[in-house]
């Protein structure tokens, strides 16, 4: 890893830092993302379980609020 490019980051507030992960992970294809048997039969599990459910789900900026608060403490 580049320890200049992580300074650089390290200097960055907490939410400048979550926004460039945000930016980053947006740049990763989730199908060059080998996983295993055990990680692909969870997913499936939770995709069944939001089909049968969709309405039960939680906004996520009311989870990245809430993890910022946690945070902060």
């Amino acid at each position: 890893m580049n320890r200049q490019l992580l300074n650089q980051v390290s200097q960055l507030s907490v939410d400048e830092r979550l926004e460039l992960v945000e930016a980053i992970w947006d740049t990763i294809d989730p199908t060059e993302i080998p996983l295993t048997e055990a990680q692909q039969q969870e997913l499936d599990r939770r995709l069944n379980d939001h089909l049968d459910h969709p309405d039960d789900v939680v906004p996520w900026e009311e989870v990245k609020a809430g993890a910022l608060a946690r945070l902060r403490q």
